[in-house]
C-alpha cells in the first residue's frame, strides 16, 4: 500500500467516529425537540451534515485510491448512513490498515532474507 492510499483510508476512518457520533446525538436531539422545548436540530444537524460530505469526499477518495471491489465500497457507504455505521466502518479500517503493515512488513523481510 502506497502512501497516498494510506492517508486516504486514515482520512476516512478519522472522520468515521465522528460522523456517526454526530449522527446518534442529532437522533437524540430530534427526540428532545419533540418531547422538550429544546430545540438543538438546527445545530447538529448542520455538524452532522458536514461530517457526512466529508465522509463521502473521503470514502470516494478511498474507493478510487485502495482500488476496492465494489461489495466493499458499497459497504463503506453503507455504514454512513446507518445511525452506528462509523463506529464499525472505523474498526474495519483500522485492521484493514493492519493487515497492510503487516504485509508490507513480510515483503521487506522477504526481500531482505533472500
Amino acid at each position: 500500500m502506497d502512501l497516498k492510499t494510506a492517508t486516504a483510508l486514515r482520512r476516512l476512518r478519522l472522520v468515521s467516529t465522528p460522523e456517526a457520533i454526530s449522527f446518534l446525538l442529532l437522533l437524540v436531539c430530534s427526540v428532545l425537540k419533540r418531547t422538550t422545548d429544546f430545540n438543538a436540530v438546527p445545530v447538529m444537524g448542520a455538524i452532522h451534515g458536514v461530517l457526512f460530505i466529508l465522509y463521502v469526499i473521503f470514502w470516494a477518495d478511498a474507493w478510487n485510491r485502495a482500488k476496492w471491489p465494489v461489495k466493499d465500497a458499497a459497504l463503506y457507504f453503507v455504514l454512513s448512513v446507518l445511525p452506528a455505521g462509523g463506529f464499525v466502518a472505523d474498526r474495519r479500517l483500522r485492521r484493514e490498515a493492519e493487515d497492510a503493515v503487516i504485509a508490507s512488513r513480510a515483503r521487506k523481510e522477504g526481500a531482505v532474507g533472500a
